[in-house]
């Protein structure tokens, strides 16, 4: 077992998430309330990386995060390093591809609340802050809480977008997934075998959590 490249997976999956919480929440809750031109365009948007092949999302990145990019050359300017092959790298490619594991799931549960209880909301005196925390909130949290176990798993399967921007450096991006296959290139089955278990459950508790969230949801629904 590659303990550094599990630790590595499940730090990388944890910043993911954080930092997709307050952002998957604004975004899904825009998406959820607002109709406009082009909105459809922006959801399509959102949903691209489900569809993209990993090695064509991870070459965009890829190009989008290098040394000639407008991106890759302010990071350098600002920390005097690439912003490709580092853990800053693939941290921000995680919560990219996370995207759509983030926003969909919030923007269905919040589409779940009634038009009505918002506005006994705002006839009650409360500002947008307030009834997004004391109303709104409260009633999204099953379809928060899936997106959230949804993006931190999909963290720590993901393969080809990591190994296109992070690559396999141990302790810097060298994942738990990277370390599957690096482990197989090396006919160590053994090692391999312990942790393409240990996805399999996280991945099997996530799905199982998943399900029982949405079933939550639709009898809210109901």
């Amino acid at each position: 077992m590659d303990t550094s490249a599990l630790w590595l997976s499940l730090r990388l999956g944890l910043l993911t998430v954080l930092i997709l919480l307050p952002f998957g929440i604004l975004t899904g809750r825009w998406l959820a309330y607002r109709q406009f031109r082009g909105k459809a365009i922006v959801e399509a948007a959102v949903a691209l990386p489900l569809v993209l092949p990993p090695t064509v999302f991870g070459y965009y990145l890829l190009v989008a995060f290098g040394a000639a990019s407008p991106l890759g050359q302010a990071w350098t300017a600002l920390t005097g390093q690439p912003l490709v092959f580092t853990f800053q790298g693939l941290l921000l490619a995680s919560v990219i591809f996370n995207i759509p594991f983030a926003i969909q799931p919030m923007q269905r549960s919040f589409e779940a609340i009634p038009a009505e209880v918002r506005d006994a909301a705002a006839c009650c005196g409360m500002t947008p802050f307030e009834a997004l925390r004391r109303v709104e909130l409260p009633l999204a949290w099953p379809g928060i809480l899936t997106a959230l176990v949804l993006s931190f798993a999909h963290t720590l399967g993901e393969f080809g977008i990591v190994l296109m921007v992070g690559g396999s450096i141990p302790g810097e991006t060298k994942t738990v997934a990277i370390a599957i296959y690096d482990r197989v290139q090396a006919f160590d089955d053994a090692a391999a075998a312990k942790m393409s278990a240990l996805l399999l459950a996280i991945s099997l508790v996530a799905i199982a959590v998943t399900f029982a969230l949405s079933g939550r949801i639709g009898r809210r629904r109901g």
